[in-house]
Formats: structure tokens, C-alpha cells, sequence
């Protein structure tokens, strides 16, 4: 993030005209104090008169923009504050006033046709300020075609700048290699009580907005087919109020700035490959070179733009799954080698401690001495932790303001039915349990979650076991990282306005007899958005999928060239028939553990005897429908490959496919149905 810019964060309004932030930080410059209260008055008239007139305050007595005092010097006159606009007030002024229906190659034109409407085009003054100075100056003209200002110094000559050099005479020989033509982005309107320039700064403001925020330099070589406004302006214009109100976790806020970062550093490049390219006339060997770099840097940011369109989709961000890197790192074994047992409790009756001792710190087949620690807060004790180490959580109801970060391979365990050992999680944060560490085992709790930006669990790194726990959701619910593993088992989540369990590419995730409901989706599996991922292993037995608002199971998948479907179509369907058909013997096999043996036997059985229901028609569904994506995957790996005239030796189609174990099943009650996929 550039240095003067917000902290960021954004929120999406639940309606297109709702309220965004009440003060938003400012946009960018020098020597802006902290936002005064967000003021409460109209700022666009209401009529359907489209006339660019009606947009202001030119007839009204009186400024109703407030004013920003400089906290520098003191000399200089203070300016509007036009930075505290709400969502559906900028949303307002691009869609009805700026941009409306104009192509990414019309923004300039449409912008330049605005700011002849209402700038006032001479007899204001503006503070000029770039990263180094700030400058007072008189605006004499406007060149809205170039959307800039024709300025002269002010008399006065007022400048303020770290840098003693910026004389009097240094500034005129500056202006003067700018022709006095400066972007009018750069320009911060002196403030004015008569109402007569408010206008003015907030054609600016919106200006200035634009393109710090909004535009991309690449954007004017988009496809012209769509809706600029539609396409880019307001996920654009969404995303940056979701930052600013604190609902993009901030992992996934590194990410964006760092793929846009990214993206502007390929795309000089690869400007300037093409002029160097288009300015040479000869046809050598190094231009041929030159070609086949161009086409890799365009098939890079081609790809880094899908992934920044991801995130700037209110509905696609989730789907997107950044990499999280931490830098927590495990503890180990203690230098003494010992285990401790943690006991946690409020407060510990006798009676309890008999039942601790007896049950839990003093088995009969215990033949070492446990040294036990006792804690108030879950929290405390997670963080005391060695490798090994136990936490037992006494019944009660624990209120913790932070995040669970556990490292090390430990076991946390509520003594009790979950209902009766419930952690809940107050304040704001990414996370509620962040779980690396290599075996972590989590059982019979409730974790209830409030305010929160992430899911209540996620597993990062290493194998997380949860068992007849019940989890009370607020964003998402638990989600399955890239190389991590989740074995849950027996437990409920429900709540979660996104999906309730998300599973990334290259993860393992087994679901057994769990209920999952309520939810925005159920669960929801992000496969094949980079080839260079192993498809994920999942297996699903016993589980009950009910009333989620959208689909019980859903796929993400890229959209897939014709020639591709056709040969991965030929390729699976023999597959597919193989795994459904052998279901009763394969499925069993492939999960390798006694427990999920015995826990699918009984249903493959009844299976066998009645007839195809609802329900077990989603189980089919979803394995062929993985299987045959997994497939079409891997026939885009190898075209790509081939394209570049590269060859693998390994031939076999099924060497990537996804590993399928979908059986028992029951899917009811979902708004959308069983299984669904989506395409981006």
C-alpha cells in the first residue's frame, strides 16, 4: 500500500444505495488531518432530471461541504473536505453523472464531458501537492480534453516541503516545463463559504478517486463489449469499501495489492517488449524471442487480472483462497521433555476435581506422574502449550478477545457435552482457531464466533481432527487450506454466511456423520483455479446437509474450451462408471481406516436395497461431477503443455484426478438443490 494511503478496508453495502462508512479515510496527499464527522446532508438531488446542473450545490446559499484544516502550515488556507463521501454517493456520481454506459476506451472522453459541465473553469485557487511539496496556486483555465488545469503561482507565494531547495524561482521553472498544465487529480480546492466551488471539489474528489482507486492501467486494452461501469467500476468501487469497513480479511488485502503490484510491473513490461517489438521492421532471430516473451507475459498478467476479478467480485472473493503465510512457529517438545495436562475452569469445585482426577488426570492405566496447570482462560492455557500437551476445558461459558493460533501438536478437549463447554469469540479479527500445527485434535467443544472478517476455523498446515464439536458461525465456517488436512467427525456448524466448510486445492478433507446446515452454502469446494495444484482428496460419508440457502455441495471450476471437454468426456466416462459401479468395494477401500469401514457398511447395504432417492442421487452426482472436472483438468494441463511443446511421461489421465468418496450422504432441504457447480 502506497505511503499516505488508508489503512484498507471496504464493505459491501447490503443494498445498492446503503450506507457505506460515516468518514472514509483520505484518499491520499500531505498534511490532511483526521476526518472530521461524516456530514449528513444530501449531497445529490433526488429528481430524474439527468442534467449534470442538478448534481451540486450551485443554487444553494452557502457551502454544505465541510473544511479541512491544514496541520502544517499555517499559512496555508484550508480546503474542502470531499474525502468522507459515502458508497452510494460516489456509486451515484460514476454511474448517473460520469461513467454511465461508456466503454473502458471512452472513460477520458465521458470524464473530460463531465468537468466541462460543472468545474468552473478559472477564479479558484487549489493547493498542488504531489509526495515531496504542496504549493498554493490559481487556476486561470481547464483543459478538460487532457483533464487538467491551466495554474499560475498564487500571490502570495506560499510552499511548504521538507526540502529547503523548492525556492520561488524553482517552482515557475517548473510550471513552466509543465506548460502550467497540471492533472486536475493533483489539485485539493481552497475552501470557500459561498457554496459558488463545490462543485468544483467534488468533481474532483471523484476524479481523483477514479483513478487512485479505481482505474487500471491496462484497462483501456479490455474488451469494449460490456458495461465499464458494470464490469469494473463497481466491484471495484465495493471492494474498496469493504477494506474500508473491515470485511476482507487482511491476508486477502496483502494479496490483492500484491497481485496488483505484480500485475503493473508485467504490464510495463510488456508495453514496452511491444513497442520495441512494433518500432523494428526486421524479421530476426531476437524478434522472434522477443514474440515468444511477449505472449508469456501476457498469458501471466491475463492471469493475474482473473485472479484480481476474483476478489473485486463481492461474490467470487471467497473463491479466490489466498495463501496465508504465518509467522508462528511451533514450540516443540520442552528442553525438560515432560507433558503437562492444562486444566481449565473459572472456578473448580471439589466435586469437579474428583471427577478431573478420577476420569481424566488419574486413569487406572496411567503409570507416570502427570504435572497438571491450571488456567481461568482457554486462551492462556493454548498459548502455555508444548508439543504434546493437553488442554482439558472445564463446563462454563468462556469469553475470549483474540484468536486461537495453535502451532504444536496438542489435543483440546472439552470436559463435557459441547453444549456445556462453550468458548465464544468478542471483537473484530480475521480469525477465531488457526490451526499448523503437524496432529492437533479438537473435540466435544462449542465455539460460537461474533464479528468476524474469516472463518471460526482454519486449517493451515499438518492434520486437525474435530470431533462432536458444534460450531456457531459468522462468515464462513471451517476451511481446508492447500496441503492441510481436516478429519471432522460427529459434530454440527451451522451459521455461516458464506460456505460452511471450504476445501482448497491440494488438501484432504474427510467429513464423517457431521450435520451441516443453515448455512449460505454448504460446502463448497474451490478446485482447478491454478493447474499447478493437486486436485483435493475428499471423502464424505453419513453426513446430513439441510437447509442451506444455497446448494448443499458446490464446485468451483474455470469455464472449459469445447476441444478439451470432448476428449476429457472420453477419457472419464469409463472412469466415472468404474468408481459408481464398484462403490460398494473401492469407496471402502480408498479410506484406508477401520472406523470409516464399519461407518459406511451398514449404509452402502441399505443402498443396495431400495430404490435411488433424493439423497443418494446427490452422492452420485457429486462424484461424477468431481471426477469428470478432475479430469478436464488434467487434459488443460496437458494442452497447455503441449502448446508450449512440452511432453510429460506421465500419460496417465487418472494420475491427477480428484480422490472421490462420496457415499450415505442425505441432502434436504437446500434453496438450490443437492449439488451445483459454478463457472468463472
Amino acid at each position: 500500500m502506497a505511503q499516505g494511503e488508508p489503512e484498507p478496508v471496504l464493505a459491501v453495502p447490503e443494498e445498492e444505495g446503503g450506507e457505506g462508512p460515516e468518514a472514509a479515510p483520505a484518499a491520499g496527499g500531505v498534511g490532511l488531518q483526521e476526518n472530521v464527522p461524516g456530514l449528513k446532508q444530501e449531497l445529490f438531488q433526488e429528481d430524474d432530471d439527468d442534467s449534470c446542473s442538478d448534481y451540486g450545490s450551485r443554487d444553494k446559499s452557502g457551502t454544505i461541504l465541510g473544511r479541512i484544516v491544514p496541520d502544517g502550515n499555517v499559512l496555508f488556507p484550508d480546503t474542502f473536505q470531499t474525502n468522507h463521501l459515502l458508497f452510494y454517493e460516489r456509486f451515484k456520481a460514476y454511474q448517473d453523472y460520469i461513467l454511465a454506459d461508456c466503454k473502458a476506451s471512452e472513460v477520458k472522453e465521458f470524464t473530460a464531458e463531465y468537468l466541462e459541465k460543472v468545474l468552473e473553469p478559472s477564479g479558484w485557487q487549489a493547493i498542488w501537492r504531489t509526495n515531496v511539496f504542496e504549493v498554493l496556486v490559481e487556476v486561470v483555465d481547464v483543459e478538460y480534453s487532457a483533464l487538467k488545469a491551466v495554474v499560475r503561482l498564487s500571490e502570495p507565494f506560499l510552499c511548504d516541503s521538507p526540502v529547503s531547495t523548492f525556492t520561488l524561482e524553482c517552482m515557475q521553472e517548473l510550471l513552466e516545463l509543465k506548460k502550467h498544465q497540471l492533472p486536475v487529480q493533483e489539485l485539493w480546492v481552497v475552501f470557500d463559504e459561498s457554496g459558488e466551488f463545490d462543485q468544483t471539489a467534488l468533481a474532483i474528489e471523484h476524479v481523483r478517486f477514479f483513478y487512485q482507486h479505481i482505474w487500471r492501467s491496462w484497462d483501456e486494452e479490455d474488451e469494449d463489449d460490456f458495461d465499464y461501469f458494470v464490469r469494473c467500476v463497481e466491484p471495484r468501487l465495493r471492494l474498496h469499501y469493504d477494506i474500508l469497513e473491515e470485511r476482507v480479511p487482511s491476508g486477502l488485502i496483502a494479496d490483492y495489492h500484491n497481485l496488483l503490484s505484480q500485475c503493473e510491473v508485467l504490464y510495463r513490461k510488456f508495453v514496452n517488449l511491444r513497442s520495441g517489438i512494433s518500432s523494428s521492421d526486421s524479421d530476426s532471430e531476437a524478434e522472434n524471442v522477443s514474440m515468444v516473451e511477449g505472449l508469456k507475459l501476457y498469458d501471466e498478467i491475463e492471469h493475474l487480472k482473473q485472479k484480481l476479478k476474483l476478489i473485486e467480485n463481492p461474490l467470487l472473493r471467497y473463491v479466490f483462497g489466498y495463501q496465508k503465510h504465518t509467522g508462528l512457529q511451533a514450540k516443540g517438545s520442552r528442553p525438560t521433555g515432560t507433558k503437562i495436562t492444562h486444566v481449565v475452569s473459572s472456578t473448580i469445585m471439589a466435586s469437579l476435581l474428583q471427577s478431573l482426577l478420577r476420569e481424566k488426570l488419574c486413569p487406572e492405566t496411567c503409570d507416570e506422574e502427570l504435572e497438571i496447570q491450571f488456567h481461568s482462560d482457554p486462551l492462556t492455557a493454548v498459548s502455555a502449550c508444548y508439543e504434546g500437551d493437553t488442554v482439558i476445558i472445564c463446563p462454563g461459558h468462556y469469553v475470549v478477545d483474540g484468536m486461537f493460533c495453535i502451532a504444536d501438536s496438542i489435543e483440546l478437549e472439552g470436559y463435557g457435552l459441547p453444549d456445556d463447554v462453550v468458548i465464544e469469540k468478542r471483537g473484530k479479527g480475521d480469525n477465531f482457531v488457526d490451526c499448523i500445527g503437524a496432529n492437533i485434535r479438537i473435540s466435544s467443544l462449542k465455539l460460537v464466533q461474533h464479528d468476524a472478517v474469516e472463518g471460526i476455523l482454519s486449517v493451515h498446515h499438518g492434520k486437525t481432527t474435530l470431533e462432536n464439536c458444534v460450531l456457531q458461525c459468522e462468515t464462513t465456517g471451517v476451511t481446508v487450506r492447500t496441503s492441510a488436512e481436516l478429519l471432522m467427525k460427529n459434530s454440527d456448524l451451522y451459521g455461516a454466511k458464506g460456505a460452511g466448510i471450504e476445501i482448497y486445492p491440494g488438501s484432504t478433507c474427510t467429513l464423517l456423520g457431521n450435520g451441516i446446515h443453515h448455512c449460505k452454502e454448504g460446502i463448497l469446494i474451490k478446485d482447478f483455479l491454478d493447474e499447478h495444484y493437486d486436485s483435493p482428496k475428499i471423502t464424505m460419508v453419513n453426513n446430513v446437509i439441510h437447509n442451506n440457502e444455497g446448494y448443499g455441495v458446490v464446485l468451483v471450476k474455470p469455464t472449459v474450451s469445447s476441444d478439451v471437454k470432448v476428449i476429457a468426456a472420453k477419457n472419464s466416462e469409463g472412469n466415472i462408471q468404474t468408481i459408481q459401479s464398484n462403490s460398494e468395494t473401492e469407496n471402502v477401500e480408498d479410506l484406508g481406516h477401520e472406523e470409516l469401514h464399519e461407518c459406511a457398511t451398514d449404509e452402502l447395504e441399505l443402498h443396495e436395497r431400495a430404490e435411488i432417492s433424493e439423497q443418494t442421487e446427490g452422492n452420485y452426482e457429486i462424484a461424477n461431477e468431481l471426477v469428470a472436472t478432475s479430469v478436464k483438468k488434467s487434459q488443460m494441463h496437458k494442452k497447455r503443455l503441449s502448446e508450449l511443446g512440452i511432453t510429460e511421461a506421465d500419460d496417465n489421465i487418472m494420475s491427477q484426478e480428484m480422490f472421490v468418496s462420496i457415499v450415505g450422504n442425505q441432502f434436504k432441504r437446500n434453496g438450490k438443490g443437492s449439488f451445483g457447480t459454478f463457472l468463472f
